[in-house]
């Protein structure tokens, strides 16, 4: 009997490894900058076809910074998520959409109480099509805001993952995120912003 188990994972394994290869081979990135990056991962990991999100920094000239690299603003790094989801699930239409609505467009000198390049609003594409679903959304965001639109439209670089402790922050310290999102007024704010927004 131990014998025959023993034969079945042999031949097993190797086929499940090879399913989980192929999944994560169809499996796609998107990369988005909405000013602290604790507040970006809740509104993604909560969709269906998101297989995981990644709070990191890109877009800036230094090799493998860390946060008080980039807090000090001398890296050109600005703090991002990295999405990994699955198109068959979920297009990247749809996550625009809910990047929009998770940010302020309008402000080009960060983010509700965080200010500095660090922060501000990013659009990182990785192909052609997701630059033209980029500026395409950003002109309609333009249209139903009636406000020039700051957020930029970038080609992606390097993506470098912050550390462990900036991962699933507000999964690690409920507490803590909730004080941090209320008083930084980020809720209070895309209120103002999006509540009144139907057609977006």
């Amino acid at each position: 009997m131990k014998v025959y188990s023993y034969f079945i994972l042999i031949f097993l394994i190797p086929l499940l490894s090879s399913a989980e290869k192929n999944n994560s081979d169809e499996y796609k990135t998107a990369i988005f900058a909405g000013g602290c990056f604790w507040c970006m991962e809740p509104p993604f990991d909560n969709l269906e076809g998101v297989i995981s999100t990644t709070s990191g920094y890109t877009g800036g000239h230094t090799k493998n910074p860390n946060y008080s690299d980039v807090s000090s603003g001398t890296t050109g790094h600005i703090e991002a998520i990295q999405i990994k989801y699955d198109p068959k699930k979920i297009d990247y239409k749809k996550l625009l959409r809910v990047f929009w609505k998770n940010i302020d467009p309008i402000d080009g000198g960060g983010q509700f109480c965080d200010r500095g390049r660090t922060y501000q609003t990013a659009i990182f594409y990785l192909d052609n099509q997701q630059k033209e679903l980029a500026e395409k959304t950003k002109k309609k965001a333009n249209i139903v805001l009636h406000k020039e639109i700051a957020t930029e439209i970038i080609a992606a670089t390097t993506f470098y993952s912050a550390e462990d402790y900036h991962q699933d922050y507000y999964l690690k310290n409920p507490r803590r995120y909730k004080f941090y999102r209320y008083s930084c007024g980020r809720d209070k704010r895309l209120k103002e912003i999006w509540s009144n927004i139907s057609n977006f």
